[in-house]
C-alpha cells in the first residue's frame, strides 16, 4: 500500500535539513502552493522594489572584490558548491518534485544538470582564453582579454526552477561576477534552498564577499527593479517570449546585455527509414515527460506517410497508457500541470485544434491521481489534417500534434514555420536526410538532433535558440562569454610609432 506524504512536513523536513532558515519560508503575505495536491504549503516574505536595490548595491560591492579573486580559486568556490550539491541531491531533487510536479527521477536528474555544470565551471576556471592576433605593425603585439562583467541578474520561470540558476551562477562565478536571483513566484521554497546549499559552501571557501550570490523572493516589482537597475550589467532571463518582449527592450534602453531564453514550439519529423521503435521511446518522452512544461516538450510531429499507419497508433496505446500520479507516492511516469491556469490553456488549445478538425486521444483530467486542487491530465495526442491555429502556437501542456507529410523539404518548411526556434529532432537512418536537416537549409532552432528527441540537453553544448526564442545561450561551449566583458589590447615594445592602415601623421 502506498505511503500517504503529508507535503508540509514533507517540504519542512528538507528545508530544515538543507538548513533554510524557517524565518525566510514562514509568516509572509507571498502564498507558495505545491501543484501535487494544489494546496498551500507557506506563506513567504516577499521582498519590496527597495529591497531588490540594496541587494543589488551589496551585490555591486562584492562584485569590486571577487574581480580581483584569481579565476582558478575562483573556481574552487564552484568545485564546493558541486561538493554540496551531490550531499544535497536526494533532499532538493524531492524539493523540486513537491514546487513543480516531477516525477522522482526528473527531480534528481535536475539536481544533477546543477552538479554537471559545476563541474564544467571548475575546468573553465583555467581556461577563459583570449587570442593573440598577428599585427601588421612591427615590434607591436596585439592580443584579447576577459574580464568580469559585473552583477549577473538571473529571472529563472518555474519549470526548472534550479538547473536554470546553477547554469547561469556557476559560470558567473567563475567569470568574476556576482549573482542576484529572482526566481518564479512558483516556485520560491527551492530558490532558498539553492541559496542554503551554496552558503555552505562560500563558509567552506571562507574569503568570498557578501552579497556574492542572493535571492530575491518577490513579484513583477521585484523583477522589474532587477532588470532596470543600472548596476545590474546583465540579466539571464528564462520564460515566455511575452516575458523576453518586455525584459529585452528595458534592458536595451540603457545599454545592458540579456541572455534570453524563451518559448519553443519545438517539433520532430520521422522519416522513412527511422527506427521506430527509437523513435516511440524517444517521442514519448519529449512530448509528455515533466506534464509537457519542459521548454525543450516535443509539441508537433511530423510522420511520413509511408510508416504513420506504422508509428502512430502505437504512440496512441502510449499515450492511453502512461501511468498518471502523485510524483511523491507513485511511480507515475507523468505527474501534474502546475497550477489551474495550465489546465484551463490546455483546454482551450484542444477545443482550437478539434474546431480545426484534429482529432484527439487523451486530454482528459485525472482526478484519481490527485486532490480536486491538483490537475493531473492524461497526455493529449492530436492528430491534424494540417499545421494551423493552436499548432502554430507553444501552450505549455503535454499537447502532441501529429501530422502527415510526403516531401522532406516541404516537412522542413512547416517545422520552421513557427515563431520560436528552441530544439528540433529527426529519426532517419538515411545520412542524406539527417545532413540536410543539420545544414543552413534545415532546421533553423539552436539545438537540431538526430535520433534522440528534443528534450534532455546536456550542460555541455550551449543550450538556447533563435527567433522568439531569444537568441540567448547558457551553460557549456563558449556560452561563458557573455558573462565577461573583452577587451583588444595592443602592446608596442618598439622604438617606433607605426599606425595601423599606413597612415602617416607626422609632427614637428
Amino acid at each position: 500500500m502506498t505511503k500517504t506524504v503529508d507535503v508540509r512536513e514533507e517540504t519542512a523536513r528538507i528545508l530544515d535539513t538543507l538548513g533554510v532558515a524557517h524565518s525566510s519560508w514562514t509568516g509572509g503575505d507571498m502564498p507558495s502552493y505545491s501543484p501535487v495536491n494544489g494546496e498551500e504549503i507557506t506563506r513567504l516574505k516577499a521582498a519590496s522594489a527597495a529591497d531588490a536595490g540594496r541587494i543589488i548595491e551589496t551585490a555591486d560591492e562584492a562584485f569590486k572584490a571577487w574581480r580581483t579573486v584569481p579565476a582558478p580559486r575562483r573556481g574552487e568556490l564552484v568545485r564546493l558548491l558541486g561538493e554540496e550539491l551531490r550531499a544535497a541531491k536526494a533532499d532538493l531533487g524531492r524539493l523540486v518534485s513537491i514546487e513543480v510536479g516531477k516525477i522522482e527521477p526528473e527531480g534528481l536528474g535536475e539536481v544533477q544538470e546543477m552538479i554537471d555544470i559545476c563541474d564544467f565551471a571548475v575546468g573553465l576556471s583555467r581556461q577563459l582564453y583570449g587570442l593573440t592576433i598577428a599585427t601588421e605593425r612591427p615590434g607591436h603585439r596585439m592580443m584579447e582579454t576577459w574580464h568580469p562583467l559585473g552583477v549577473v541578474g538571473v529571472i529563472s520561470a518555474f519549470n526548472f526552477p534550479v538547473a536554470v540558476w546553477s547554469w547561469n551562477t556557476a559560470l558567473a562565478l567563475v567569470c568574476g561576477n556576482t549573482v542576484v536571483w529572482k526566481p518564479s513566484e512558483k516556485t520560491p521554497l527551492t530558490a532558498l534552498a539553492c541559496q542554503a546549499i551554496l552558503d555552505r559552501a562560500i563558509a567552506r571557501f571562507g574569503e568570498a564577499p557578501k552579497g556574492l550570490s542572493q535571492v530575491l523572493i518577490g513579484g513583477r516589482d521585484v523583477g522589474e527593479a532587477l532588470v532596470d537597475h543600472p548596476k545590474v550589467a546583465l540579466v539571464s532571463a528564462t520564460g515566455s517570449t511575452r516575458m523576453g518582449c518586455e525584459v529585452g527592450p528595458r534592458l536595451a534602453r540603457r545599454f545592458a546585455r540579456s541572455i534570453l531564453e524563451l518559448g519553443g514550439n519545438n517539433a520532430g519529423i520521422v522519416c522513412p527509414s527511422a527506427d521506430l521503435d527509437m523513435a516511440l521511446r524517444a517521442i514519448a518522452f519529449g512530448a509528455m515527460g515533466t506534464a509537457g512544461q519542459r521548454c525543450t516538450t516535443l509539441r508537433r510531429l511530423f510522420v511520413h506517410e509511408s510508416v504513420y499507419g506504422d508509428l502512430v497508433p502505437r504512440l496512441k496505446k502510449a499515450y492511453e497508457s502512461v501511468s498518471i500520479g502523485n510524483p511523491l507516492e507513485t511511480s507515475a511516469l507523468v505527474g501534474p500541470l502546475i497550477d489551474k491556469g495550465a489546465y484551463e490553456n490546455m483546454l482551450k488549445a484542444l477545443e482550437a485544434a478539434k474546431t480545426a478538425g484534429g482529432n484527439i486521444t487523451g486530454g482528459s483530467r485525472v482526478p484519481d491521481a490527485g486532490k480536486e486542487t491538483a490537475y493531473y491530465v492524461r497526455p493529449a495526442l492530436v492528430e491534424m489534417p494540417e499545421q494551423t491555429g493552436p499548432v502554430l502556437e507553444e501552450t505549455f501542456a503535454p499537447i502532441l500534434y501529429v501530422m502527415k507529410y510526403s516531401d522532406l523539404d516541404e516537412a522542413i518548411a512547416q517545422h520552421n514555420a513557427v515563431a520560436a526556434g528552441l530544439s528540433s529532432s529527426i529519426f532517419t537512418l538515411d545520412m542524406r536526410e539527417a545532413e540536410h536537416f543539420l545544414s543552413a537549409e534545415g532546421s533553423d532552432c539552436g539545438i537540431t538532433n538526430v535520433n534522440i528527441g528534443t528534450s534532455g540537453a546536456e550542460i555541455g553544448g550551449a543550450f538556447g535558440g533563435e527567433k522568439e526564442t531569444g537568441g540567448g545561450r547558457e551553460s557549456g561551449s563558449d556560452a561563458w562569454k557573455a558573462y565577461m566583458r573583452r577587451a583588444t589590447n595592443t602592446v608596442n615594445y618598439s622604438t617606433a610609432l607605426p599606425l595601423a592602415q599606413g597612415v602617416s601623421f607626422d609632427i614637428e
